[in-house]
């Protein structure tokens, strides 16, 4: 599907967003290989692929009383309102991301193998295993190593560990991310992932003035701006009478055995690619496979605390203790497509006081309906 630079779509809670009841990973896999932004990642002949801008021009978009509403704020409080899975929109064309624009998509297994008892419920209890589908994105415009971007990771586990599951089932949603207001980490290798990254202004440079929209419009939508908690891994899965109980950090890093993708200027998107599927061989004529076939796993290790702290509100560091490694992200598969930067929507939980109570929703009015 060819992108029209135009293109804003619904960035407000709609319809489809309260007609929402469950996806089929077998189906939400079909969608993101759909359209691919190449027909041979890697191979000669192939174009870079596409970088899509975050703007100031974008982010004010409506934000004038005589114009249209706000379509950042818009935007903020469907994130924490919509549990949709994919945002199709009227013409089928899906949203422009106003943040994190840039993404690869991933496909894999969730697995949490704990030597003993986590002490935690859901999925991540010890011998939870589900489906997950991840974008890795950036925050912003830039895309190559060595430059101030932060990195992202959200995902969605499926409670369940067959690709073709008949039903339509609910994943939880997470979101980790770098340091909010950048790094320039070279590689994947070394990228940190949290729940409560640390934010560092400066960093955005030229971009401090959209760092600083998105706190307006974030803190809005919900109560905290920089944290999103856990539970609903936690409660993925849990019989509606057992209580809660949701670890207060996480934070996802590359596997110490993964290769790392050399290359100068490289895209977070081909290395992820790359991490997967290796460079492939030349296409053959009227070959049209959408991509080569992979060649490895990208595995991430999750780990997981209850002790921390952080101080700082503009200039904020979160310092955490006594990490635990309790399981696994593997992935197999990975695809960048139109779908995937433009169709595909992941939940924002909303901030609870007590994080394993469901009744201490901090704005009650973002209670949502199952």
């Amino acid at each position: 599907m060819k992108f029209d630079p135009k293109l804003y779509g619904p960035q407000q809670v709609t319809q489809e967003d309260g007609a929402y009841t469950g996806s089929r990973f077998s189906e939400m896999r079909e969608a993101l290989f759909a359209n691919p932004y190449y027909k041979a990642w890697g191979a000669p002949g192939e174009l870079p692929l596409p970088t899509f801008g975050v703007t100031l021009r974008r982010v004010l978009s409506g934000i004038l009383p005589f114009g249209q509403r706000w379509r950042f704020q818009q935007a903020a409080h469907r994130a924490v309102q919509s549990e949709a899975d994919m945002r199709w929109g009227p013409d089928g064309r899906g949203f422009r991301r106003l943040l994190h624009p840039n993404g690869v998509c991933l496909f894999g297994r969730w697995e949490i193998d704990a030597g003993k008892d986590s002490g935690y419920t859901g999925y991540f209890k010890k011998g939870s295993t589900g489906l997950i589908i991840a974008r890795y994105s950036t925050c912003c415009t830039e895309c190559r190593r060595g430059r101030t971007r932060s990195l992202a990771l959200v995902g969605k586990i499926y409670p369940t560990a067959d690709p073709n599951h008949p039903e339509p089932l609910q994943p939880a949603n997470f979101i980790t991310q770098e340091d909010i207001g950048g790094s320039r980490v070279q590689s994947i290798n070394d990228a940190e992932m949290r729940n409560t990254p640390d934010v560092t202004p400066w960093r955005r440079s030229a971009g401090v003035p959209i760092f600083l929209l998105t706190a307006i419009v974030l803190i809005r939508a919900d109560k905290r701006i920089t944290e999103r908690q856990l539970y609903p891994i936690a409660e993925l899965g849990k019989p509606q009478d057992e209580p809660t109980r949701a670890p207060e950090y996480m934070r996802l890093v590359v596997h110490p055995d993964q290769p790392r993708i050399g290359g100068v200027d490289t895209d977070f998107r081909d290395e992820i690619l790359g991490q997967i599927y290796g460079r492939p061989n030349p296409r053959k004529a009227g070959d049209e496979e959408n991509i080569p076939t992979p060649k490895r796993t990208l595995t991430f290790n999750i780990e997981v605390s209850d002790q921390g702290r952080s101080c700082g509100l503009f200039l904020k560091r979160v310092t955490v203790e006594k990490w635990k490694q309790i399981g696994r992200i593997v992935f197999g598969e990975a695809i960048a497509s139109y779908n995937g930067d433009f169709v595909i929507h992941f939940a924002h939980p909303p901030w609870r006081n007590d994080r394993n109570d469901p009744n201490s929703l901090a704005r009650p009015n973002l209670r949502r309906s199952r």
